[in-house]
């Protein structure tokens, strides 16, 4: 941690002037100062040729250091005549309690070098260049910091990820104008990350505590325990979630009661496991994984944070895929959630965001050609009643109805087919009563579904990729909630209808299909999620190297 020792920087102001007669008297120079980012002004500069040198060989961040001292007239930031301001220690600071940064060489380097100085007191003189390099390094050191911290990783390494949110864009030289402008230097409540990024840093923190000091696998003599058991097994998990901050009071006793079964249930809904209080193998499963994987699937979560908005925007709608959870926000506060179904890992529903623009009522349901291919046709080659008994036609690219007998089904795969296939309107239909429209080139949306069952399942990657609602009348009604012309019994006669309607929405509304297996909930709870289509495990690998 750096010293907050003064630094007595002793630069005599030595001044050779040399007047001739007649000679018109030399004006002081009277410097703009409205645009200089330090509350006090610094009058220590950097020399041209020291800057320029140092740039050479530092160039990741060569434009951000010079258009930042350029702004400044190429004032120091970091040291003043008094010493190291307090803006530098903070940030050293910083750097070195940041559990998700990782202290680098460079920092180490950096910091010794400014206790160095410090030790120094009185001893030091103006012409020492330690002083400016080290100007110049810690705002090397700041560009780096934030882009890591705040940035992370490229837009392109994000699509390798099939990441299609827009990223988020910082402007780190308004950043560092920030810090030195501020006299602590402190950055609470200024850093340029969606809330939820400190939230998980916070709990990231606590779970670092952890780590190193055992994690042993806890074993089961049987397949279930439940409330009125009694077994060591008992304690040992009483024990663990104690840790975990599940269980309030230690209690070293083998008997299962009424505040594990409590406990338990609390671990079970932020894990996404099934609620039951009971103590079963999947439950034994996730409490013995270790503070250390945790740390890791934080600070994969954490990296996904950095790319999105710092503030969505008041009102969205996010669906997070491992949770199979939509939320629906309210100036930028949960309003109400439910569940859904997304892709299977062979048909994942993409990660990206749009507008919400559409409801459509009692919609037909297009075929997409991968179903077409691989069910529809085939189903229609063995059996000419297919398309009847799956409530089926055949429409043209202008949507007039095609009679299905007079197509020579047997010369036409999924690649060549000339004509659509579709679902009509009512309750069987693959859609359900309605779907919610966000265009885009993946052709995912949100829509009913007639297999209500399956949002009762923990894990629900069921779909071809399109996204299902449990509550779509609760959605509907949201979405039109401002218009008065949609009234509750308008929206369930459109629903039941025969026909279909489509319904242009007044206020468009975000929506971000997002992937986060670890998060903080409105309720404070630290929630984590398996990593169902493997994404998880290809940014470990980008952020970690492959372990």
């Amino acid at each position: 941690m750096i010293t907050r020792s003064v630094l007595l920087l002793m630069f005599a102001a030595m001044a050779t002037v040399s007047c001739q007669r007649n000679a018109p008297k030399k004006q002081p120079v009277v410097r703009d100062t409205t645009h200089y980012t330090q509350e006090e002004y610094i009058s220590l500069t950097l020399d041209s040729n020291l800057l320029n040198s140092y740039l050479a060989r530092d160039t990741q961040y060569a434009e951000y250091i010079r258009d930042f001292y350029r702004r400044r007239d190429f004032h120091f930031a970091w040291i003043n005549e008094s010493g190291v301001t307090e803006q530098a220690g903070s940030f050293i600071n910083m750097m070195g309690t940041d559990a998700s940064y990782g202290i680098a060489a460079a920092d180490s380097v950096l910091q010794a070098t400014f206790d160095t100085l410090s030790a120094r007191g009185d001893r030091l003189r103006p012409s020492d260049t330690t002083i400016p390099r080290a100007e110049l390094q810690m705002t090397a050191r700041f560009f780096h910091y934030a882009s890591k911290t705040w940035g992370g990783l490229t837009s392109d390494k994000a699509r390798d990820l099939e990441w299609y949110i827009p990223r988020k864009k910082i402007d780190m030289g308004s950043l560092l104008d920030s810090v030195v402008a501020t006299k602590s230097g402190n950055m609470a409540g200024k850093e340029p990350v969606n809330r939820q990024y400190n939230l998980l840093r916070e709990r990231l923190a606590k779970l670092s505590a952890q780590e190193g000091k055992g994690w042993d696998s806890i074993k089961a003599d049987k397949k279930t325990y439940k409330k009125g058991d009694s077994a060591r097994v008992v304690s040992d998990v009483k024990a663990r979630l104690l840790v975990l901050g599940d269980l309030q009071q230690q209690d070293a006793s083998p008997l299962f009661d009424v505040a594990l079964d409590s406990a338990i249930r609390t671990f079970q809904a932020r894990h996404g496991l099934t609620v039951n209080g009971q103590l079963n193998q999947s439950t034994l499963n996730a409490l013995n994984v270790s503070p250390a994987r945790r740390i890791r699937q934080i600070l994969v979560n954490m990296e996904r944070i950095r790319w999105v908005p710092v503030d969505p925007g008041g009102n969205y709608i996010l669906v997070n895929i491992p949770e199979f959870r939509m939320h629906i926000y309210e100036n930028d506060k949960l309003a109400w959630s439910s569940n859904v179904v997304v892709g299977t890992p062979a048909n994942s529903t993409v990660i990206f965001s749009r507008e919400m623009k559409y409801v459509v009522f009692a919609p037909y349901w297009n075929v997409p050609p991968g179903i077409l291919g691989s069910e529809v046709l085939p189903g229609i080659k063995r059996s000419t009643g297919y398309l009847a008994r799956h409530n089926m036609e055949v429409a043209g690219a202008s949507g007039n109805v095609i009679s299905p007998g007079s197509i020579n089904w047997s010369k036409y795969t999924a690649r060549n087919f000339p004509y659509i296939i579709r679902q009509k309107p009512g309750g069987a239909n693959s859609l359900g009563k309605v779907k919610f429209l966000f265009p885009n080139e993946y052709n995912i949306y949100l829509h009913d579904t007639p297999s209500k069952g399956l949002f009762n399942e923990t894990k629900r990657s069921f779909s071809h990729g399109c996204i299902r609602v449990s509550e779509p009348k609760r959605l509907a009604m949201y979405l039109l909630r401002n218009d008065s012309a949609w009234t509750e019994k308008r929206i369930d006669a459109a629903m039941n209808a025969t026909k279909e309607q489509y319904v242009t929405l007044k206020y468009k509304l975000p929506v971000f299909i997002g992937y986060f297996t670890a998060w903080v909930g409105s309720d404070g709870q630290l929630n984590f999620r398996d990593d169902v289509y493997g994404h998880d495990a290809k940014l470990a690998v980008m952020l970690f190297g492959k372990s």
